[in-house]
């Protein structure tokens, strides 16, 4: 198998553990274990203490699969598989994708989302959004992308990195048009209850249209990416099954230590999403006045979900330069949108970290320096 480098991954290889700050993490604040284990109920803080560190279920805990599939409507715990999110994009492709077959996705975003496609030999549409019209997704170009082949659509919403959401009617033909084809879905929903406004949050796709495939983890909302814990859910049984069998080939199964701790995070999820929520809420308001202070360096169309956002700079010709520069300057870290493969004009923002006000503040004084 050829695929390409994953710019986003490279350069935060390069830069993140070396970066004194950063202004582009995508998930929110993590959790440490002393607060994860202070969620744990009677049963699963005994589940922790006399865990024994062996093998485990190649589908996930069972306990774990129930979590999740309590989660969703209509969903049962044989319904999901609890994978690593990034081994489950690699995972379903493969399973369901031949060289030849035609694939949507929307773009930006995740790069593996649409390049593990491209290793397969797919013909891959990006579907793009409008950034006028902050940046929504017109659902009748996506109908005008399809093909006789197209085999699959890939969705990411709330989306990463805009922060874009569709609205409810919006979702729903999207699903509507992939049902009248026959056409697979996978719906990578890892930032699903974090929507910034109450009452909007989508249904889930695995919910809507047995062919589609949701994605999410404790990576994102749940401020728990060292756990590498995520799963697929799905009515499409044997395809799910084929999935699992493909991953004899990949991580077998998932840690112990790792299935437990996400046992318990599902437990206390009220708890976990409600102290992040409330953290990306005040943070959205720190970058309201930090946008309207800079509104002559930025155009930024505010977020509607998840804990990023992907404002243009008018200040600069290429924002790689500028990130390079802050980032000697400052400590800083920024990604710019060249590792997204969209251009030199944009950044990402990541806003779900406690110190967002400190590092934001940090990064309007060199701002002044520079500009003003």
């Amino acid at each position: 198998m050829k695929i390409a480098s994953f710019d986003l991954e490279r350069y935060f290889a390069k830069y993140e553990f070396s970066s004194q700050y950063l202004l582009s993490p995508s998930d929110c604040e993590p959790l440490s274990m002393s607060e994860l284990l202070g969620l744990a109920d009677a049963e699963t803080a005994r589940l922790w203490e006399t865990l024994k560190l062996g093998y485990t279920e190649y589908s996930g805990h069972p306990l774990l699969r129930e979590m999740i599939a309590e989660m969703y409507t209509g969903i049962e715990a044989k319904d999901t598989l609890v994978v690593v999110p990034e081994e489950g994009i690699f995972l379903l492709m493969h399973s369901l994708l031949k060289a030849g077959d035609h694939v949507i996705c929307t773009f930006p975003g995740y790069q593996s989302l649409y390049e593990v496609a491209k290793s397969i030999g797919c013909n891959v549409s990006t579907w793009k959004p409008n950034e006028e019209q902050m940046w929504r997704f017109d659902v009748e170009k996506l109908e005008e992308m399809m093909q006789a082949n197209t085999r699959l659509v890939v969705v990411n919403f709330p989306h990463n990195p805009t922060g874009y959401l569709p609205s409810k009617g919006d979702f729903e033909a999207v699903i509507n048009l992939v049902k009248e084809r026959g056409v697979y879905l996978l719906s990578d929903e890892m930032y699903r209850f974090l929507e910034i406004d109450k009452g909007v949050t989508l249904p889930a796709a695995c919910e809507m249209y047995e062919r589609s495939f949701s994605l999410s983890g404790v990576s994102k909302v749940f401020g728990l990416p060292g756990l590498r814990i995520g799963w697929l859910t799905s009515k499409e049984n044997k395809l799910l099954e084929r999935v699992n069998e493909l991953k004899d080939y990949t991580t077998i199964c998932s840690s112990a230590p790792s299935e437990i701790l996400a046992i318990i995070a599902l437990q206390g999820k009220s708890e976990i999403i409600r102290k992040q929520y409330d953290r990306v809420c005040r943070n959205v308001k720190t970058l309201d006045g930090f946008f309207e202070e800079y509104k002559d360096c930025f155009r930024w169309n505010r977020p509607m979900g998840g804990s990023i956002c992907f404002p243009r700079m008018l200040v600069v010709e290429d924002t790689s330069v500028f990130c390079e520069d802050l980032l000697r300057a400052t400590g800083i870290l920024v990604l710019p949108s060249k590792q997204f493969q969209y251009g030199n004009q944009h950044i990402r923002v990541g806003f779900g970290r406690e110190d967002l006000p400190q590092v934001i503040g940090l990064f309007a004084e060199y701002l002044k320096q520079r500009f003003r």
